[in-house]
């Protein structure tokens, strides 16, 4: 999903001394996510349900090195599910082998699962991919690199981020 032109409040990190204001430019009509839909937790939640490792890449947008996710040449069936609430992400059938070092896929599960964020920082612009529900980094998303995929996207996502959930142990059995 992607959020319409507002200003959305994320929660603080490590150093900040107010929450971050982030301005969007409208590129769809979809609804802007509602307090009510997002699980908001404080840092002490987070530390105490994530290993130091998902904490810094959930919590902090970190990423995780090349080629050392556990799900980079997975090709079980399934669906992916965020690492930190266990909402459906991404199913198995939509990951493709992009051979940049991180597991990759050209859609998510539904518009609404992600929400996507201009990011500037490292002296580029990127779009951000976080869980729509707990706010938790995810990766970035890149658009044109010529990939056979249905959408030209792929969805590059930190390993970290996101726990493999089997046919069985899901609805839609993907």
């Amino acid at each position: 999903m992607v959020v319409p032109s507002s200003v959305l409040v994320w929660p603080m990190r490590d150093g900040e001394d107010s929450p971050r204001l982030t301005t969007m430019s409208a590129q769809e009509n979809t609804p802007e996510p509602t307090e009510s839909a997002r699980e908001v937790r404080d840092d002490a939640y987070w530390r105490e349900v994530l290993t130091p490792e998902e904490f810094h890449v959930l919590r902090r947008a970190g990423t995780e090195a090349p080629w050392s996710g556990e799900y980079v040449s997975s090709h079980d069936p399934g669906t992916y599910t965020c690492r930190g609430c266990g909402s459906p992400l991404f199913t198995a059938s939509t990951k493709f082998d992009s051979h940049c070092g991180w597991p990759s896929f050209y859609a998510p599960i539904e518009d609404t699962s992600v929400i996507e964020l201009q990011d500037a920082s490292l002296g580029m612009v990127r779009t951000e991919v976080r869980c729509s529900s707990c706010d938790g980094h995810l990766g970035h998303v890149f658009a044109g690199e010529g990939y056979t995929t249905p959408s030209d996207l792929r969805y590059c996502i930190n390993s970290l981020s996101i726990r493999h959930q089997p046919p069985d142990s899901h609805s839609d059995g993907v």
